[in-house]
């Protein structure tokens, strides 16, 4: 199976930012014959401060996200928080992103699924690769029930070790293999220390690499890499995410 490739910015900050990162995305793409998704969050509900930055919101931000779709010809991934909102992000988006820490919400895996849309969840912090059937059997059965043809993918992210810290089990990668054939390593936000850096969430983005080849060794099909062009400037994610330059050089490694 080819890999699926995700990349963008953590944050929508600006449309310039987003021209940056749409415009080396889609020279990789023509370089390499790959596909990659484009990926931003038009709000951030889940920081961890109250001042921090969340993005423009629901109604500027996916007028940004459909600006990229026409000007660069890219797919479209963002992710929803609430119910309401599957409708209008499925207008522009290609595939609705469930966060980890809302992947077992009935109500917002029924909504995203009756939009006909690619779902892909995020397994959450404290969930087993086993465990992910469930989630992803209300997407599909809603799907079925709808007679609606359409895939559904899970992400694996890491779990909670202690406080501040993810380990992520590679294990979980086959297991949810057994479910779906299309299971991505989200290979950044599996390097964060969450909540650990003083009303933030830190990182080491060093390990990103690493991260995924090693998730391609247990067959992950799939790759998930916020990245800015200067990511200790970043709103969001700064200091898990790729730097821009490195995504072509690390998107050719995985398919070698």
């Amino acid at each position: 199976m080819k890999p699926v490739f995700i990349a963008g910015p953590c944050v929508i900050e600006s449309p310039e930012l987003l021209d940056i990162v749409a415009e080396k995305i889609v020279e990789t793409n023509r370089c390499l014959g790959t596909d990659i998704i484009f990926k931003a969050s038009f709000d951030k509900a889940n920081r961890t401060s109250l001042s921090s930055f969340r993005g423009p919101g629901i109604r500027r931000g996916l007028q940004m996200l459909a600006d990229v779709k026409s000007r660069h010809g890219l797919r479209i991934l963002t992710d929803i928080h609430e119910s309401w909102q599957a409708e209008p992000a499925a207008e522009v988006c290609d595939i609705l992103q469930i966060p980890a820490f809302l992947c077992r919400q009935t109500d917002l895996l029924v909504a995203a699924a009756k939009t006909g849309r690619t779902v892909n969840i995020k397994k959450a912090q404290f969930l087993s690769g086993t465990d992910m059937r469930y989630p992803l059997q209300k997407v599909t059965e809603t799907f079925r029930e709808l007679g609606i043809s359409q895939e559904c993918w899970l992400t694996e992210r890491g779990n909670a070790f202690g406080y501040n810290n993810l380990v992520v089990d590679f294990r979980n990668i086959p297991d949810m293999l057994q479910y779906t054939p299309r299971v991505i390593m989200d290979c950044t936000h599996s390097v964060q220390r969450p909540g650990g850096a003083d009303g933030k969430t830190g990182g080491d983005r060093r390990f990103v690499p690493q991260m995924a080849l090693a998730a391609k060794a247990f067959g992950a099909t799939g790759f998930f890499f916020e990245v800015h062009p200067d990511p200790d400037k970043g709103l969001s994610d700064a200091a898990n995410m790729l730097r821009l330059d490195d995504l072509k050089p690390l998107v050719e490694r995985l398919l070698a």
